[in-house]
């Protein structure tokens, strides 16, 4: 075997390892800090979900804003007030310890980064999990259509649009979009897989000229890496979970916490069958 076939080969293995990790095993790499980067491609068929951390004044408020806009805040979990555990999304499951990373604020816009919250742990405090694109990635990937940013080791790039989300009380703001490029073939293929995944944006919100939502330079996302576009690609656009942090920014709340962006909290739920229990459900 020559060498860039033997490299090849080494990177299907590593993809296929982290793929069949489960939740339990990637939750305890991230404790101990083994693990601190994105959570893309891991633990296929699995939910994962971004969150949002605030004080339980706000709560309702926040509640609401979720249900106003399902496609960026598709609501998957919720704590009791202080309890830093979600047992329906992982009996291990701790909060204040399994994400690779978190931003703290502290009444402005401005936040401190952080791998572990148990310092600052409050007893008022509630957690939202919101439904996260990489949910749905595995499918996509599964079908045999393949994710630029994955092949590149890539964070998925993100991007601040001009469409405005519906408010609720003190909160709003703009539309968050992630956005993944495609072949035309691969693209509708993407969008269909996509499509049965509601807790995890569901279909996307735009395709092709990324103006039109506001994007002046897609080559310079808001968050994640810039993204792979081949020659040819068509851009496609999902409503994005970071979303509820620009609303929390515009709110202002004298402390929250939300997730770093592309490092989600992976559950114990497999993601079928909460599609299936929402569409019983409905």
């Amino acid at each position: 075997m020559n060498a860039s076939k033997s490299a090849t080969c080494s990177v299907e293995i590593a993809k296929e390892a982290i793929s069949l990790m489960t939740p339990q095993a990637l939750r305890k790499a991230i404790r101990s800090g083994e693990h601190t980067g994105t959570t893309t491609g891991y633990s296929s068929g699995y939910l994962q979900g971004k969150f949002a951390i605030l004080p339980v004044e706000y709560a309702d408020e926040f509640l609401q804003f979720c249900a106003r806009n399902p496609k960026s805040c598709p609501l998957i979990g919720m704590s009791e007030p202080g309890s830093p555990y979600i047992p329906d999304l992982g009996r291990d499951l701790d909060i204040r310890t399994d994400l690779p990373g978190y931003r703290v604020f502290r009444g402005s816009r401005e936040y401190t980064t952080t791998s572990d919250i148990s310092d600052v742990w409050r007893d008022d405090l509630v957690t939202f999990v919101l439904g996260c694109s990489f949910s749905f990635e595995a499918a996509i990937t599964r079908s045999g259509v393949s994710l630029r940013h994955m092949d590149a080791n890539r964070n998925v790039p993100m991007y601040v649009t001009n469409i405005e989300t519906a408010p609720a009380g003190r909160f709003h703001g703009p539309l968050v979009v992630s956005m993944r490029s495609f072949a035309p073939g691969d693209a509708i293929r993407a969008i269909l897989f996509s499509d049965r995944y509601r807790l995890a944006h569901g279909a996307p919100i735009h395709i092709g000229d990324p103006t039109q939502i506001g994007i002046t330079d897609i080559l310079k996302p808001d968050f994640g890496d810039e993204p792979v576009i081949n020659e040819g690609d068509i851009p496609v656009f999902w409503a994005c979970g970071v979303t509820p942090q620009m609303a929390i920014r515009n709110a202002l709340p004298d402390f929250a916490i939300t997730h770093e962006p592309g490092l989600m909290l992976v559950t114990d739920v497999l993601a079928e069958a909460a599609e299936f229990a929402l569409q019983k459900k409905n």
